[in-house]
């Protein structure tokens, strides 16, 4: 499957669980925006940019940037979007991320515990992201 059938997925899925919670999803017009949807909780909008997280060495693991095919120049979401999205179809979860906790490049969600010498307070632990209800977020 190609990496443009995964993202269609991973939105789907995404959108489903964003109205099962109680929020209004919508899409922008065309490709022409760095976010994926606009996300309304009847109080606050946010830009999303949706992303399939992979699960590696008990992390999921999402890409926080994109590549351009022609130059291979990364290129940050900072100040063009407020949240990811990260669909798991590992777990069949969300994973609702804002870009303040986001790395430049590439962000791991621990689900299984670490290694007895990595250090713990640097760990964001995929429980701590899961999609919630709006009523939660307001």
């Amino acid at each position: 499957m190609n990496s443009k059938a995964k993202g269609e997925i991973s939105e789907g899925h995404v959108i489903a669980q964003l109205l099962t919670h109680g929020y209004a999803p919508s899409m922008p017009f065309g490709d022409n925006q760095r976010y994926d949807l606009i996300v309304d909780d009847g109080a606050h909008l946010w830009r999303a940019q949706v992303k399939t997280a992979r699960m590696r060495n008990g992390c999921l693991v999402f890409n926080c940037c994109s590549i351009d095919v022609n130059t291979q120049a990364r290129r940050t979401y900072h100040g063009q979007i407020d949240i990811f999205l990260a669909y798991s179809p590992d777990t069949a979860k969300v994973y609702w991320v804002p870009i303040s906790d986001a790395t430049k490049t590439e962000m791991s969600l621990r689900l299984e515990p670490a290694k007895p010498k990595g250090p713990k307070d640097t760990i964001r632990w995929a429980m701590d992201y899961e999609l919630t209800s709006r009523a939660t977020r307001i």
